[in-house]
């Protein structure tokens, strides 16, 4: 059964509401007490916004109808971006 464009775009938005919620859980109970570097935290964050960021482009910004070259060219671009997310945790 295909859901209508409405309701797929309120699913959508309730299970990024929800991902965001379990971010800030997870950032506020690690931010409590004296602050340190914990790559396990931060390569959590970067996953949950690279999950959120292509939900975002392909049901959001219509990247879902688009041919598949921009399609390619969003998720390497977004590929690339955690890369560099990463890297710049580490250096």
């Amino acid at each position: 059964m295909a859901l209508s464009t409405r309701t797929r775009l309120l699913f959508t938005w309730l299970i990024l509401s929800a991902i965001t919620l379990v971010a800030w859980g997870i950032g506020a109970r690690h931010g409590a007490g004296i602050p340190r570097p914990d790559a396990a935290v931060a390569i959590g964050a970067i996953a949950i916004t690279v999950i959120k960021v292509r939900v975002i482009l392909r049901e959001f910004m219509d990247v879902r109808h688009a041919p598949a070259s921009i399609r390619h060219v969003a998720d390497a671009w977004l590929g690339l971006f955690a890369g560099a997310m990463i890297v710049a945790y580490f250096v």
